[in-house]
């Protein structure tokens, strides 16, 4: 019997704000271009896949509330910096599917209706990385959560629980982990957030595949950070801080590649 999904428990996440009552429709888009490659006495086409491609449209309620849906939309229209974006599925659970993505937001539109509530509707294209962040094959990936978005207290931190997803198997050709912290108020030192990997799903001879920028004291902050090779069976998100009160809303996320 499958196991459906209803989309009222979508989660949004738009760089370091957390964008959920914002928006209530999510769409994604992956295509792969083809060449067609068809010769002479073929009784069929033949094609070559080639270049990925992803698109995210967003839509939902229009406010003019501090970091709301226009302040930011606003604000990342035509940035020199592409944002990055978790729409999850189910959200909250750790080892749920999500999409992940590093966009650039190509339109932005407002509709003031006279009989209804006004709206937003934003549409964001993935781009390919290079450079600092390695390479991605495309800006827009399905990925899965390795944490639930809840706050945690600064001595609470630690483990969290290990993902066998969404391959249930090794793999070589890297991934991307996606990091967003909506809210920080632990002071006192940073708080450091990585993602760890192993062939076990004791994770006993854990080691750490991805290592975001520690996160200042009472900072927020969204970060993408891709690595390359091996990729093991088991994943997980593990946290710890220098800080000495306060807690921490995290919403971590990974792609294998």
């Amino acid at each position: 019997m499958p196991t459906f999904v209803h989309g009222k428990g979508t989660a949004v996440y738009l760089d370091e704000f957390i964008m959920t009552d914002y928006f209530n429709s999510a769409d994604v888009a992956l295509t792969n271009d083809t060449a067609e490659v068809t010769a002479y006495s073929a009784t069929s086409k033949s094609y070559l896949l080639g270049l990925a491609d992803g698109t995210l449209s967003m839509s939902g309620m229009w406010t003019a509330d501090t970091d709301g849906s226009d302040e930011e939309l606003h604000a990342i229209l035509g940035s020199a910096s592409a944002a990055n974006i978790t729409v999850a599925q189910a959200g909250g659970t750790i080892g749920n599917r999500a999409t992940i993505a590093r966009c650039d937001e190509v339109n932005y539109s407002i509709s003031n209706p006279v009989a209804d509530v006004s709206t937003v509707t934003a549409d964001f294209q993935g781009t390919s990385t290079s450079g600092a962040l390695g390479a991605m094959t495309y800006g827009v990936t399905a990925g899965v959560q390795l944490s639930t978005g809840a706050s945690i207290d600064y001595n609470a931190l630690g483990n969290l629980a290990g993902v066998d997803a969404p391959l249930a198997a090794s793999s070589s050709a890297g991934g991307a982990g996606l990091l967003h912290v909506p809210t920080n108020s632990i002071s006192g030192g940073t708080t450091t957030i990585k993602i760890q990997h192993d062939s076990a799903s004791d994770f006993s001879s854990a080691a750490d595949l991805i290592s975001f920028t520690a996160v200042g004291a009472s900072t927020k902050t969204s970060e993408m950070v891709v690595c390359s090779g091996t990729v093991n069976r088991y994943v997980r998100a593990t946290a710890s801080t220098a800080g000495s009160s306060g807690s921490i809303t995290f919403m971590v996320t990974f792609a294998r590649f």
